[in-house]
C-alpha cells in the first residue's frame, strides 16, 4: 500500500508539469475537450446535461478561441451532446470545486492511480524493484505525460481495466464473491464511459467468468453476470431516452445503427485495419515510437510462448501464475490496443498516440516488467530511450514550443532510431 501510494504521487507530480499546457498550437484545449467542458460546467451549475443556455450564452468562450458548433441537432426540444454520460457525471464534481483545471487534476489523478494499480499487477509477474521500475517507466512515458491532463475518458477507463483486471487475478486466487463483485462492477462501468472501452473490460469478463466455472463457483459467476448486465441495461435505457438509440453516438445526424464505434459498415471496417499495425508501430502515431519501453512486452511474450513449450510449469508450479497473468495482459491491451485503431476515424490528431491506447497503457506496462527482468541492460536502454523523450516534451512546452502537447515535429532526442519503424 506504501510503495503504491509513493508511486501515485511521483507520477501525479509529473503530470503536474502540463497542467496549463495548450492541446494543440494556440489553443488551450481541443475542440473535443471544450465540447466535454461546457457538459461538466451544465451538470456542476445547471444539473443538467441539456446545453442550449450554454451555447447561447457562448459559456464555451471559456474553453475555446473559436466558436464551438453543437455537434448533433436538438431531439425533443433539447441539446444534449453525444459525449456519454458517465464521463460527464464523473468530471462535473471537478469542475464544481475548481473549474477546467479540476477536471485536470482529476484525469491525472485517475491516470496516476492506474500505473499504481499497474506496478500490483506487475508483481504477479516479477518481484520489485522489477514491477515498479515497469510501471513507473510506462507512467513517465510521453502518451502518459500528454494525455494525464487530457480531458477525455481514457484515464478513468485505465484505472478501471485496470483495476478489474487485478481484482479478476484475486478472484482465481481466491474465488469469493465480494471481490468478483467488484471485478464485474468496475468492467460494467466501463461502456457508461465508451462502448470502445468494453473490449478489454470483456476480455477480464471473460476470464473472470472461465476461471469461476472451473473453480464451480456458478452461483459467484452468475452474480458477476447480473452485476453487468443491469448496468447495461440502465445505460440502454438512458440512451434510448437522451439520445435516441442504445449508444450516444446514435444522436449523430446519419448515424448508422452499428455506430458504436464510429465505423458505419464492415468496408470502411475492413479499411481501418492497416491502422492497428500503425497504432503499434507506425512512425507517426506508433506506440513503440512514443514509449520504446513497450517494446519489452514483445520480449515477454517470447518467454510465455518458450515457457509454455518447454513445460516449465511442471517443474516450477508457481510459473503457471505468471503464463496466467502474462496471458491475460496481452490479451487486455491487445484488445484495446485494436479498439482504439478501429474506433479512432484517424491515428493522427491531437495526441502522440490514439487517444483511447491510454486505458490499456497501465495493463502494458505491466506486461513489459517479465521482460525486464529478463532482459535489464536492454530494458535500461530502452527505458532510457523513453524518459528522454519524456524530458524533451515536458521541456519543450515550457520553453516556447507553441506546439504544446500536440505531436512535436522535427526529429526525435533518439539518433534517428524511430526512422527504422514503418511510416504507416
Amino acid at each position: 500500500m506504501r510503495r503504491g501510494a509513493l508511486l501515485w504521487l511521483v507520477l501525479l507530480a509529473a503530470y503536474a508539469t502540463t497542467l496549463g499546457v495548450d492541446a494543440t498550437p494556440r489553443e488551450r484545449y481541443s475542440v473535443p475537450e471544450a465540447h466535454r467542458l461546457l457538459t461538466a460546467k451544465s451538470l456542476a451549475e445547471d444539473r443538467s446535461l441539456e446545453l442550449s443556455d450554454e451555447y447561447a450564452a457562448r459559456d464555451w468562450a471559456a474553453f475555446s478561441a473559436r466558436p464551438l458548433v453543437p455537434t448533433v441537432p436538438p431531439r425533443d426540444g433539447r441539446l444534449i451532446e453525444p459525449q456519454g454520460i458517465g464521463f460527464a457525471l464523473l468530471t462535473a464534481p471537478a469542475y464544481a470545486l475548481g473549474g477546467p483545471r479540476g477536471v485536470e487534476v482529476l484525469c491525472a489523478g485517475l491516470l496516476a492511480l492506474a500505473f499504481a494499480l499497474s506496478a500490483a499487477l506487475a508483481r504477479r509477474l516479477v518481484p520489485d524493484p522489477w514491477a515498479t521500475r515497469a510501471a513507473l517507466v510506462a507512467g513517465l512515458s510521453p502518451p502518459a505525460l500528454a494525455g494525464a491532463t487530457t480531458i477525455a475518458p481514457a484515464s478513468a477507463a485505465a484505472a478501471l481495466v485496470t483495476g478489474a483486471a487485478l481484482l479478476a487475478l484475486r478472484v482465481r486466487d481466491d474465488p469469493r464473491l465480494g471481490a468478483a463483485a467488484r471485478a464485474a462492477g468496475l468492467v460494467a462501468l466501463l461502456p457508461w464511459l465508451g462502448v470502445r472501452f468494453l473490449a478489454p473490460g470483456g476480455v477480464v469478463l471473460v476470464a473472470l467468468a472461465r476461471w469461476l466455472r472451473r473453480r464451480q463457483r456458478g452461483v459467484t459467476g452468475l452474480v458477476a453476470v447480473e452485476v453487468l448486465l443491469s448496468s447495461a441495461v440502465a445505460l440502454i435505457s438512458v440512451n434510448e431516452r437522451l439520445f435516441g438509440g442504445l449508444v450516444p453516438s446514435a444522436a449523430e445526424p446519419g448515424a448508422a445503427p452499428g455506430g458504436a464505434a464510429g465505423v458505419e459498415d464492415a468496408a470502411e471496417l475492413l479499411g481501418r485495419v492497416p491502422a492497428l499495425l500503425g497504432a503499434l508501430v507506425g512512425r507517426d502515431a506508433g506506440l513503440l515510437r512514443w514509449a520504446p519501453v513497450l517494446a519489452l512486452a514483445g520480449v515477454s511474450l517470447w518467454l510465455l510462448a518458450r515457457s509454455r513449450r518447454d513445460r516449465v510449469a511442471l517443474a516450477l508450479p508457481e510459473r503457471i501464475q505468471v503464463e496466467v497473468s502474462t496471458t491475460l495482459f496481452a490479451a487486455t491491451a491487445a484488445a484495446g490496443l485494436a479498439a482504439a485503431a478501429l474506433a479512432a476515424p484517424s491515428l493522427r490528431g491531437p495526441w502522440l498516440v490514439p487517444g483511447d491506447v491510454l486505458a490499456v497503457l497501465p495493463v502494458a506496462g505491466a506486461l513489459a516488467a517479465w521482460g525486464l527482468r529478463n532482459a535489464p541492460r536492454t530494458g535500461v536502454a530502452l527505458a532510457v530511450l523513453t524518459l528522454a523523450g519524456s524530458a524533451w516534451l515536458v521541456l519543450g512546452v515550457h520553453l516556447g514550443n507553441d506546439a504544446g502537447l500536440a505531436p512535436p515535429s522535427g526529429p526525435l532526442p533518439w539518433g534517428g532510431l524511430e526512422a527504422l519503424l514503418p511510416p504507416l
